[in-house]
């Protein structure tokens, strides 16, 4: 599947740092669509990761979709219909824990300017966090892996680095 039989409103789903902004970035560049970070929009900037109240992150969500040329990246399922509503196209992205494990690390340790990153907020290592990736993120793929067998858009599955590394060479994509 190519990038423009996804269409100009793509949707990236996937666990936590399995590269949906990077993606989602070198997506925008390569087609001249709008990027938006759902994280950013459900976090308020200048803090540690405190969400919005709920009724203004769905504003700020709903306000985003109705772009007619986007690249969407971040889960929020309570806003997913919506979402998918618009869409034109779907990417999971199903990268291994350890990847993701190893990508949380390389973030707050060694990137200062992130894509999707909080504005005015800085990466740190956080147990819950760590939690999160290792155990949280197994059921979420399974539900993930299900709910794509349902979604009727055109889409596409990237399951590991290596299958990473080839969208990005086969649609001409730079990170």
């Amino acid at each position: 599947m190519t990038l423009d039989e996804l269409g100009k409103r793509i949707y990236i789903m996937g666990p936590s740092n399995s590269g949906k902004s990077t993606l989602a970035e070198a997506i925008a560049r390569a087609k001249g669509l709008e990027v938006v970070h759902l994280d950013q929009l459900h976090h308020l900037p200048h803090t540690d990761w405190v969400p919005r109240p709920a009724d203004e992150f769905a504003a700020l969500h709903d306000e985003a979709i109705t772009g007619a040329r986007w690249v969407i990246e971040g889960n929020y399922s309570r806003l997913l219909p919506q979402r998918l509503e618009k869409a034109t196209g779907f990417i999971l992205l199903d990268v291994p824990t350890a990847t993701s494990l190893y990508r949380y690390f390389r973030r707050c340790w060694f990137e200062r300017d992130r894509r999707g990153a909080l504005e005015g907020g800085r990466d740190s290592v956080k147990w819950d966090m760590i939690r999160h990736i290792a155990a949280a993120t197994r059921a979420n793929r399974n539900r993930y892996r299900t709910m794509v067998e349902g979604i009727s858009l055109p889409k596409v599955q990237i399951n590991s680095t290596k299958a990473m590394a080839a969208f990005y060479r086969s649609n001409g994509l730079k990170r």
